[in-house]
């Protein structure tokens, strides 16, 4: 289900979760509402991968927009974080899942593969990502339409490089 490492696009939303982990679903879930909303101006891919299966989704986009869960401890669920992967602070040890995207994309870029030129994180902070068949918390669910607006607002006005708090 991975994008095209082939083909260049200008846009490329990248939904990563696990739709059967609690709110981690909430990046695919959004993703498919910008799939369905904007279908001729963004290309979509949903991703459950980690490490380096996210590979392929990363490679082709000028832009990328990572669509993700976040658990910072310090907001509540369905607060939404907006950001540039290069001011990702990665946590003591690196990446919860050993080999996080910011490790990826400096992988690809190491490799002068066809990395984007910009990469934006659109994370919603989630309250519990780890129970199997779980239900979405109901505000990280309430939080899948404003990203979606938010996204459509960088669609029409084009991705900002600096960092933001929604």
């Amino acid at each position: 289900m991975g994008a095209s490492t082939e083909s260049n696009v200008e846009i490329r939303v990248l939904g990563l979760g696990s739709e059967i982990l609690a709110d981690d679903a909430f990046g695919i879930l959004a993703a498919r509402e910008v799939k369905r909303l904007f279908p001729r101006q963004v290309e979509v891919v949903c991703s459950s991968s980690a490490g380096f299966g996210l590979l392929e989704d990363v490679l082709g986009a000028s832009h990328l927009m990572v669509v993700d869960t976040i658990v910072t401890g310090h907001a509540k669920p369905g607060t939404i974080y907006v950001f540039s992967v290069d001011r990702l602070q990665m946590p003591p040890g690196g990446s919860p899942h050993f080999v996080g995207l910011c490790e990826v994309l400096a992988l690809a870029r190491k490799l002068h593969l066809a990395t984007p030129e910009q990469t934006t994180v659109i994370a919603v902070e989630a309250s519990d990502c780890t129970t199997v068949g779980g239900p979405i918390h109901p505000d990280v669910r309430l939080a899948i339409p404003a990203v979606v607006e938010l996204i459509g607002r960088l669609l029409r006005h084009g991705p900002s490089r600096r960092a933001a708090r929604a």
